[in-house]
């Protein structure tokens, strides 16, 4: 009799319990872990995959192209009117090439080279050096400069420089006066070095002494 009495308690027991909600079966460690994590959403296995673009890689290659076609274009053209008025362009490069053809003849008389010659016309300074090449310098009124074609180091411009007071060779940074004078006596001593050889050694001290003179532009 006590045991059907208890029987009945047990089932009225489980009876009066709420129903326990399916989210209680779930462990608090995998609550935790659900909560720390920020998984992609799941897609289906059907549907495709698209990667997300890397936008910092892209704005490296950006960069890098833009970079890449900056230096294909080149220096960016300046315009030189703006620096330099016309006429005191016309003052200055007047005043060089002129001061170059004085200094020339001088040279040209000075040394000994076969088809030495210099003339200047047409705005145009032509300096001739037989079998070693010719000279040809003439100003360049629109880009403001002077123009330079040499057989040594082949055509140049030169701008004039403010703070150097003299035309530059912007690649190069060197001076028209200095690019001359160091050509020349490259070219005068390629001249005696060929002197030398066709005379044979009995002048070849000779000719030394005339090649070691200083046969150069002096402003």
């Amino acid at each position: 009799m006590k045991m059907a009495i208890r029987s009945v308690r047990r089932t009225l027991l489980r009876a009066s319990k709420p129903p326990q909600s399916s989210s209680s079966s779930i462990r608090p460690t995998q609550i935790f872990s659900l909560s720390s994590h920020s998984p992609e959403p799941s897609t289906s296995s059907n549907s495709p995959h698209f990667p997300r673009p890397n936008s910092s890689c892209n704005r490296i290659f950006c960069r890098r192209l833009s970079s890449l076609s900056e230096e294909s274009l080149g220096p960016a053209a300046i315009d030189y009117r703006s620096k330099l008025e016309e006429d005191e362009y016309q003052r200055l490069a007047n005043s060089t090439i002129h001061d170059l053809l004085e200094k020339l003849e001088e040279y040209g008389d000075s040394v000994e080279i076969d088809g030495f010659d210099v003339d200047y016309g047409n705005e145009v300074l032509t300096l001739k050096l037989g079998s070693l090449g010719t000279y040809v310098i003439n100003k360049q009124t629109p880009n403001r400069q002077i123009w330079m074609s040499s057989p040594v180091s082949g055509p140049s411009r030169f701008d004039w420089d403010q703070d150097a007071r003299s035309w530059v060779y912007r690649r190069t940074k060197q001076d028209l006066i200095k690019v001359l004078e160091t050509e020349l006596e490259k070219l005068y001593t390629q001249e005696q070095e060929e002197l030398i050889h066709l005379m044979g050694s009995a002048n070849e001290s000779f000719i030394r002494v005339k090649r070691n003179e200083k046969n150069v532009l002096k402003w």
